[in-house]
């Protein structure tokens, strides 16, 4: 007989368990994973013990209580078999004896045999169903009323969120993401994936559009629903305002990518004219405001003309009345209190800041920003009589507020000012998982504020931050204008100074003379457009060392190995890269810096692994959000001093945990955690803003040519204090330098400039009354939104090997010379 199985018969009946819990071993703290032992009662597949380990998403189990596990045995690599559970059911006891003794349980604290009794012979083996459905069925009994609330909240509580966890166990939802559903909706979980499941991708982080498609497609919304194509549509506008820094789009753009995304999804098509159609009704719902052939967020929308408020409502208050005289004689006693001489321009720039409501100060490095930062904030407390001294402020607000869009900034601010500088976020009173708005900030005290890096706040947290100021306090935004700007929407600072209406000064003059660095000349040619004859030469802080794109990782490794055996640290020493894939990109160059500072030998045999990143104990790691709770930013920068491997029990931690020590504030991070974190070896140019290092290595090179800015190189080296190492391809610099970056598409000109001349503000995006753009109305087929992809070369040349864009020995793997003798 063959008992072979055919590759054509039918799927053969799910693995399923019913059996009685006897004990949890692990439950998360921060999931609904769990593990259990679990006595087995019945099973259709080979399982002779007494007991077996289950492991899935499970609300609260019951122990003693029996339960239909749906899912395989797997061969666990440390633990042997278990049960691995993707759904389960409460095997609710079908016999008289059975209920009433689930029902006398621990759980039902108040509830005997007697009771429990009581009710069986009342309502039958159906009794939880039938109190679930109508508690009025208990009336008969007259149980006293804290009996039955007892009853009602355990049987309804406990059946609620399993049936919530089942349906999420259906839809396929990992343990994180199911735990971070239930938290955000509760018990309307299911009521609200049933009614729009791409909610899910609105609301919560980690659901793109096409696995929330995915959830839709099981419950069978139609590939045309509107609901589909609204959030086909508001998705692709989040992403193209996130990828451009834009905050509007038009609508050829938007309907093409929506497109895309829907066709994409469920590999299927969708009308062009149906994308156009929801998007005028999209307008009509203030989900996004189409205004002048330009198609906004509402949010961004919105945050524009709130920031003109803001800011006219902050110049429109009274004068400030200082007496000049007063001010100049001020100016001459910090000159001498601080052993300074202030040129023309610094003098103006201290007097305009004293007299201003708000007051812009912009400047590359070595021009003296920290020195103005620091005669504004001594001249402001002697003109206005205040002390500087924190410690005199105990019961009432601190008259100066500093901060920075990130900690390390917020750092540097602080260090060389002496006082108090926090994040904004962390002045604004923002946790890390809130978004900016209106609702969540109160209002500031204090007398003056002091923001710096200005160009790295984006146009949502600007609008957050002016909301916050009351219009007695003034306002100094200081930045330099030619870095890179913010990672979200927007060119707040770029847009003010542009301004005319709001007093401003640049500092020009270098203070820091070439022959104290090379660092600081090189980067004010490159601001102005320069390449300079000596950028390949050698000095004393800065040198290039030229090679092709394999050769990066190898020349790094060397100069790191060389960097370590004349003192640098770890914490001195910064890879700044402006891409993460490839031979030459941070995660490759964060591996190799990794072994050379911190080696993986007998001392550090601990390691763990996330996403393919290791880390060990005594690693830089660069944390990815704010956490204000915590005191660490988005871009702070700490060092791994524990890692404890999760253990069964109740002895030592019930999972992988990572401390990091970021300057003294030490933060441990569980393993559904160590999202938030990254090595840090090598990091970002854009993530490195707001820092300084003693050593900044800088590769560039053909394979980063879509990154390969002005803004981009100037910002990566004034992030270097005393060394700057350039490695790569020169000609890579040079286009760098010639690429001047385009300026982001923004309308906050246009408001300013309406706000400051009395046009009308609309309260909000939801009066407003507009008529769709001519693109939308006309979209009538697939060829009136297709872009055309560049053409794709399949030509081998020898600069794509040099570059390493592609193996010089594509396609011949395994061929041996000897295979052509006889060809």
């Amino acid at each position: 007989m063959d008992n072979s199985i055919s590759l054509f018969d039918g799927p053969s009946e799910p693995s399923f368990l019913i059996g009685k819990v006897i004990t949890t071993f692990f439950a998360s703290a921060d999931s609904f994973y769990k593990v259990l032992l679990v006595q087995p009662m019945e099973n259709n597949f080979d399982w002779s013990q007494d007991e077996i380990v289950v492991t899935g998403n499970f609300g609260d189990i019951n122990e003693e209580s029996a339960y239909r596990f749906e899912g395989k045995l797997v061969d666990h690599p440390k633990y042997g078999q278990q049960f691995q559970s993707d759904n389960y059911h409460n095997a609710q006891p079908t016999t008289k004896e059975g209920l009433i003794n689930y029902l006398s349980g621990e759980q039902f604290a108040g509830i005997g045999k007697k009771t429990a009794t009581k009710i069986v012979d009342l309502l039958g083996t159906s009794a939880i169903d039938q109190i679930v459905n109508d508690s009025s069925v208990l009336t008969p009994l007259h149980l006293r009323p804290n009996l039955v609330k007892v009853l009602i909240d355990n049987v309804t509580e406990s059946k609620g969120m399993d049936q919530i966890i089942i349906g999420l166990n259906d839809f396929g939802f990992g343990s994180s993401l199911a735990t971070t559903i239930f938290e955000k909706y509760r018990d309307e979980t299911l009521e609200v994936i049933a009614k729009n499941p791409y909610q899910l991708a609105e609301d919560i982080d980690g659901i793109s559009f096409k696995r929330a498609d995915q959830v839709a497609e099981q419950i069978h919304i139609n590939n045309d629903d509107p609901r589909r194509i609204n959030a086909a549509i508001l998705q692709v506008l989040d992403t193209v305002t996130m990828q451009s820094g834009d905050t509007y789009t038009t609508a050829k753009p938007l309907l093409t990518e929506a497109l895309r995304l829907l066709e994409e999804s469920r590999n299927t098509v969708v009308a062009p004219q149906k994308i156009a159609d929801q998007l005028i009704e999209l307008t009509k719902l203030n989900k996004l405001v189409a205004q002048d052939e330009r198609i906004y967020p509402s949010s961004l929308f919105n945050a524009e003309w709130q920031i003109a408020q803001h800011l006219s409502r902050l110049m429109s208050d009274e004068s400030i009345d200082i007496d000049g005289q007063q001010v100049d004689k001020v100016i001459r006693q910090i000159e001498k209190q601080l052993n300074i001489d202030y040129d023309e321009s610094q003098e103006r720039a201290i007097r305009s800041a004293i007299k201003s409501h708000v007051f812009l100060l912009t400047g590359g490095p070595g021009t003296g920003k920290t020195t103005i930062i620091n005669g504004i904030v001594a001249a402001f407390a002697k003109l206005h009589h205040y002390s500087l001294d924190i410690n005199e402020y105990k019961d009432s607000p601190f008259p100066v507020l500093l901060a920075a869009p990130t900690g390390r900034a917020a750092k540097r601010m602080s260090e060389t000012t002496g006082l108090p500088a926090s994040t904004i976020h962390r002045l604004l009173g923002l946790n890390g998982r809130e978004q900016p708005t209106d609702m969540n900030v109160s209002d500031l005290s204090g007398a003056l504020l002091i923001v710096d890096e200005l160009s790295m706040v984006d146009t949502l947290l600007f609008k957050t931050l002016l909301k916050a100021v009351p219009s007695s306090m003034q306002v100094v935004l200081v930045g330099d204008k030619d870095q890179l700007p913010s990672v979200g929407p927007g060119q707040i600072f770029h847009d003010l100074l542009n301004f005319d209406h709001l007093p401003k000064q640049e500092l020009n003059q270098i203070y820091r003379q070439s022959a104290e660095s090379s660092i600081i000349p090189l980067a004010h040619a490159i601001k102005m457009g320069k390449m300079p004859t000596d950028f390949t030469a050698a000095f004393p802080d800065r040198s290039f060392i030229a090679c092709r794109t394999d050769q990066v990782a190898e020349v790094i490794d060397q100069v790191v190995e060389r960097a370590k055996s004349r003192g640098f640290s770890a914490t001195q020493t910064q890879v700044l890269a402006p891409m993460y894939r490839g031979n030459a990109g941070i995660n490759r160059l964060n591996e190799l810096v990794q072994d050379v500072f911190n080696p993986l030998d007998q001392s550090k045999k601990k390691e763990v692994e996330f996403r393919g990143e290791h880390f060990r104990i005594g690693d830089k790691v660069l944390h990815l959000v704010n956490s204000p709770e915590n005191n660490v930013f988005n871009g702070d920068i700490g060092t791994i001093v524990s890692i404890e491997l999760g253990v069964k029990g109740t002895k030592g931690p019930k999972t992988d945990q990572i401390t990091i020590d970021f300057d003294q504030t030490e933060v441990t991070y569980s393993r559904n955690e160590w999202q938030r974190l990254t090595l840090a070896y090598c990091i970002s140019i854009h993530k490195s803003q707001g820092s300084q290092f003693e050593m900044v290595i800088l590769p560039m090179v053909r394979q980063y040519s879509r990154m390969l800015q002005r803004n981009l190189l100037y910002t990566a080296i004034t992030r270097a204090k005393s060394k700057l190492v350039l490695v790569g391809d020169p000609e890579a610099f040079a286009l760098s330098i010639k690429n001047e970056s385009v300026n982001r598409n923004t309308s906050l000109q246009l408001r300013l400039q309406d706000v400051f001349q009395g046009e009308p503000v609309p309260a909000s995006a939801n009066n407003l009354s507009v008529a769709a753009p001519k693109e939308i109305a006309t979209v009538s087929s697939t060829e009136d939104v297709s872009v055309e992809d560049d053409p794709v070369s399949y030509t081998l040349t020898m600069q794509l090997v040099q570059n390493g864009q592609v193996d010089p020995l594509i396609g011949m793997h395994g061929v041996k010379p000897t295979d052509f003798l006889n060809s």
